[in-house]
């Protein structure tokens, strides 16, 4: 099993089976293709599959070399189910900490990882493409991301690329402090995702590798894959003393990111890949943990990112000792794929006890909510089939396609999307047409022609913007709606 950060463009009243985390009270832990409730090895509680919009389910080929239940078992989407597919998850607005474990082990027996993208409300986060190199298809990946979930649901969908069938192994769901992570400054429109969450002077550790908890469900993994050469030879420093200011509002350290450092007499240096297109939060973490360093101007140390110096640290002059101290930083107008950590000594050898790193992914326009419950309700109604892929959002991600036989355009103010199209000629629809098709106030073109549609027309159907209507060789009944003959129809077909 690995962890992996590099995924990017190439999380009320709940049901009595939830365990609710401190401090906030919406969690699910889904075991993704598990057929029932599981608990694994570290006391994690994991519910069977749910919340999905279809998919089949199916078992990893070498269930042993995995330690975890949650591993073993898969869910993916075949074509069959659309090209767009989703986890529809009920949680209150907030802000979420979400957690997906990816694993391929030629479940399918035919030697060939899926390439497909994935999003969280709407926005494009993740994106795999074939062939992933041997140990992740193997062992699998956990990727994570921090995001603001505006509504009552949190979306998150998988996108097929050509036929290849998106896989997932487990959905990790977490509410957490809505003023986390500097939110007050950057905002409710970025979502954070994970590109490097490092414990230096530690091995890897948190939820899926050992029992030490992290009130967020995040785990850390060891800093020396990225340290240079330079810093290679850097002394490890544990301490078992209880450090202050740690677990509180609104980020929740854990004591145990603060109990180990590295440090070395010729300065720290760090070097992480990342996404030249975007922005990056850094967040750095010290504890001055040195039971020798005994008074402020003993330990002195400037923090550099990209060359451009941050702050001057002195741990000691800011919390004492055995106590948290944490700084963050945005990096903005990359011109490199490497971002660089430098702590340059000025006075003794600097020393970090964590280092951060989150790519700053502006959220996505989405469709305008008022037009996300008409089109829902018209899946419902015309009883659209699963192979069309009408599921998360109708035209978000900007990036995939919209729903099959869905065109969309920004509104007028640039801030959301509207449909402006409806093709679904000739697709075996058999139903009616939902009085909630009034609330599509943007729509020019409606096409439902050749399916087995019955029932009366809408009152509300003939919007202003309605330019083209074909209901044609459908058996629908009553007669036609006022709101029709009074609109600018250039054509109307109907029968």
């Amino acid at each position: 099993m690995s962890i992996l950060f590099l995924l990017l463009f190439f999380p009320l009243l709940l049901p009595p089976s939830l365990s609710l985390p401190y401090p906030y009270n919406a969690s699910y832990r889904i075991d993704c293709g598990g057929l029932t409730p599981s608990t694994d090895s570290y006391n994690t509680s994991w519910l069977a599959d749910e919340f999905f919009t279809g998919g089949s389910t199916a078992v990893v080929s070498e269930p042993l070399h995995f330690h975890l239940p949650q591993e073993k078992t898969l869910r993916y989407f075949p074509l069959s189910s659309g090209k767009k597919n989703c986890y529809n998850i009920p949680v209150p607005p907030g802000r979420y900490y979400v957690r997906t474990f990816t694993v391929y082990d030629n479940y399918d027996g035919k030697s060939h990882s899926a390439s497909f993208d994935a999003s969280v409300e709407g926005t494009l986060v993740f994106s795999w493409r074939s062939p992933w190199v041997e140990n992740l298809a193997r062992d699998g990946a956990y990727s994570d991301l921090f995001a603001f979930v505006k509504d009552r649901q949190l979306d998150f969908c998988f996108y097929s690329i050509a036929t290849d069938a998106p896989v997932i192994g487990s959905l990790e769901v977490v509410q957490i402090d809505p003023l986390s992570y500097n939110s007050p400054e950057t905002g409710d429109s970025y979502i954070l995702v994970n590109y490097g969450r490092l414990s230096p002077g530690s091995p890897q550790w948190g939820p899926g590798f050992t029992s030490d908890p992290d009130p967020f469900g995040r785990s850390w993994q060891s800093d020396a894959d990225y340290r240079n050469a330079n810093s290679a030879s850097a002394r490890v420093i544990t301490t078992k003393e209880k450090i202050t200011g740690t677990e509180q509002a609104p980020n929740y350290f854990p004591m145990k990111l603060y109990q180990s450092a590295v440090t070395i007499g010729g300065g720290l240096e760090y070097e992480l890949d990342v996404d030249a297109k975007l922005d990056y939060l850094v967040w750095f973490h010290f504890a001055e943990i040195d039971s020798t360093v005994k008074k402020a101007g003993e330990r002195v140390f400037d923090v550099l990112v990209n060359e451009k110096n941050v702050s001057r640290v002195d741990i000691y002059k800011e919390v004492g000792s055995f106590a948290a101290y944490s700084l963050n930083y945005t990096e903005k107008n990359l011109s490199s794929s490497v971002l660089n950590v430098k702590l340059v000594p000025v006075i003794g050898a600097p020393l970090i006890s964590g280092l951060e790193n989150y790519a700053m992914v502006p959220a996505d326009l989405s469709t305008v909510p008022e037009q996300v419950i008409a089109m829902r309700a018209l899946k419902d109604s015309l009883h659209v089939p699963d192979r069309m892929g009408w599921n998360g959002d109708p035209c978000a991600p900007t990036d995939w396609d919209a729903w099959e036989g869905v065109t969309c355009h920004a509104d007028k103010n640039g801030t959301g999307l509207v449909i402006t199209q409806i093709d679904l000629g000739s697709q075996g629809l058999k139903g009616y047409i939902s009085d909630q098709i009034s609330l599509l106030s943007n729509l020019i073109n409606l096409n439902l022609s050749a399916n087995a549609l019955e029932g009366t027309l809408p009152i509300g159907l003939g919007q202003k913007s309605l330019a083209r209507l074909d209901l044609s060789n459908n058996q629908f009944s009553g007669s036609i709606p006022e709101s029709l003959t009074s609109s600018n129809l250039q054509l109307v077909y109907a029968t």
